[in-house]
């Protein structure tokens, strides 16, 4: 497998960290391309001027993260770019929520550097890895809301996303550079495919999948301004 050319990125905040995984993976694939990222829109500019990348090593608290909302993201844009969670959360409803929506694998960030190269190993063949003692089987009641979850498009993931800053329609359609009419085809959609009539609604569902990382920006008051 050293023989071979891989692509990995490393997306963390924390430069110390990116630094002993990027160590790792020297040691591991001697004649990989590493690159480093300390946000999701760093990664998503390299995957959209290089278009592929043989595996994503991705912190899940990093600037612009909420949550799962990067996974979501790169798994709904990306598709066939593979992603394994790299973690200080050790949470068993937190690594199966991330399998289920789609990543290759979870690595707590407290496991030592021969089981972080045994994970990417495994991955790299094609296997998921989750740490042995995590029942993946085991259902919290939460899998029909992934379901939902996991059919927004890259589009609709962003402005669910704004939503739970309380940016109003009119500020999302200035960061997507889109008109306000398409922000609110958006955000028709989302309604329909969480089942739930409100912005704020739709909000308070992906909380409960999100560990309470999805935070109400401006509530209802955001609610009325856009009703206006």
């Amino acid at each position: 497998m050293s023989a071979t050319t891989y692509k990995f990125i490393i997306a963390d905040d924390h430069p110390l960290f990116r630094g002993a995984l990027r160590q790792t993976l020297e040691t591991q694939f001697p004649n990989a391309s590493i690159e480093e990222a300390g946000a999701l829109e760093d990664v998503t500019t390299r995957l959209e001027q290089d278009g592929d990348a043989d595996l994503i090593l991705l912190d899940l608290t990093m600037p612009g993260m909420r949550g799962f909302s990067g996974l979501m993201y790169l798994r709904a844009q990306f598709s066939g770019v593979p992603v394994v969670v790299v973690s200080a959360n050790e949470d068993p409803q937190a690594i199966r929520r991330a399998i289920e929506f789609g990543a290759s694998g979870f690595i707590p960030k407290s496991h030592g550097i021969e089981v972080i190269r045994q994970a990417i190993s495994e991955v790299m063949t094609g296997n998921v890895w989750t740490p042995p003692d995590v029942d993946l089987s085991a259902d919290d009641g939460g899998s029909d809301l992934v379901q939902r979850l996991s059919t927004l498009t890259p589009q609709q993931v962003r402005v669910l996303m704004m939503l739970s800053e309380g940016l109003l329609n009119k500020q999302i359609a200035y960061e997507l550079s889109v008109s306000e009419a398409t922000v609110k085809a958006h955000v028709s959609a989302i309604l329909q495919k969480l089942g739930v009539e409100s912005r704020t609604q739709a909000v308070i569902e992906a909380s409960k999948i999100e560990a309470g990382q999805w935070q109400l920006g401006g509530e209802e008051e955001t609610e009325a301004a856009e009703a206006r």
